[in-house]
């Protein structure tokens, strides 16, 4: 199965990771990843070990960028800092926090996978920036060497949190809130375009379009959800979601009108906001699936056929 490779500027990693670029600047600087050389950054060896590399774009000129998942940043914070935040705020393990809450540690560990927090290794758990900027710590099993994570006991109090795990208990009255609370051009958006059309596995549609979506991925035995809402603290419901490799599928097809357009920029921005792996479908893209969606797919380490 592929890895995503893909690498980004660091101030787009900064958004990623909740961090203003002058933050994140000062973390890799501390860490000796970067260091200041007539006035712009440059790259030190131990940032290229952690994936960082120079580009060149033709109207930015030379800069450094990094992988999406960088690794952890404890060594980016001078030791003294470490041990004060870390005696404020102690972490527990995934089995310590789940007999908080009465889940076992397997199902504390699918829900982090599942906000993005945690992605599985050849053997346990590694965080991504996402979890590091909730307060998650890596830690490694000092006898086998497995690696794994985890979290501040305050992470309970988290909304993102708070809210997948009423999902999985199947809290109804969450979900009813939700439909209550929803913004108001999106609960406008949902009236104009029901959910009359039904696909191949069930599914209730709102267009044409998502129908041969949701058919497409169904006929290749992908599992995937539709609208499913995204584990963030705004409001926001995806077009389709598909476990396997955290990738989100939005189809845009209603771009001449203003509101439409609107709900679109701001859709994109929360996805780049949190770091979430987006496929963009159009019009042109759905006439032809079968060449589009199996090589997007491939990007995030989903294999079809």
């Amino acid at each position: 199965m592929e890895t995503n490779n893909k690498k980004i500027s660091t101030s787009a990693l900064a958004k990623t990771m909740g961090l203003s670029g002058k933050d994140l600047f000062s973390k890799m600087q501390n860490a000796g990843w970067i260091e200041r050389k007539d006035d712009v950054w440059a790259l030190t060896d131990k940032g290229g070990d952690k994936g960082g590399e120079y580009t060149n774009h033709p109207k930015y000129g030379k800069y450094i960028v990094w992988p999406e998942l960088v690794g952890s940043f404890d060594d980016a914070e001078p030791k003294e800092e470490k041990k004060k935040k870390n005696k404020s705020n102690p972490v527990i393990s995934s089995s310590a926090l789940g007999k908080k809450i009465e889940l076992s540690a397997q199902r504390i560990n699918s829900l982090m996978s599942e906000l993005g927090w945690i992605k599985k290794g050849l053997k346990g758990w590694n965080i991504t920036s996402q979890g590091e900027s909730v307060g998650g710590v890596q830690k490694e099993d000092y006898r086998t060497g497995v690696p794994y994570v985890c979290w501040p006991e305050t992470i309970i109090e988290n909304k993102a949190f708070e809210l997948s795990l009423k999902e999985i208990r199947g809290d109804l009255s969450h979900a009813i809130g939700l439909t209550v609370s929803q913004d108001s051009e999106i609960v406008s958006f949902r009236d104009k375009f029901p959910a009359k059309l039904r696909t191949a596995d069930g599914h209730m549609v709102r267009s044409k379009a998502e129908m041969l979506i949701d058919n497409w991925l169904y006929m290749a035995e992908i599992v995937h959800a539709y609208e499913r809402k995204l584990p963030i603290e705004e409001e926001m419901y995806c077009d389709f979601y598909i476990p396997t490799g955290k990738v989100y599928i939005e189809y845009w097809g209603y771009e001449n009108e203003p509101k439409y357009l609107k709900r679109k920029e701001e859709k994109i921005r929360l996805y780049e906001k949190y770091g979430f792996s987006l496929i963009q479908l159009n019009e042109e893209d759905v006439k032809n699936l079968d060449d589009v969606l199996p090589r997007m797919l491939l990007k995030f380490g989903v294999q079809t056929y």
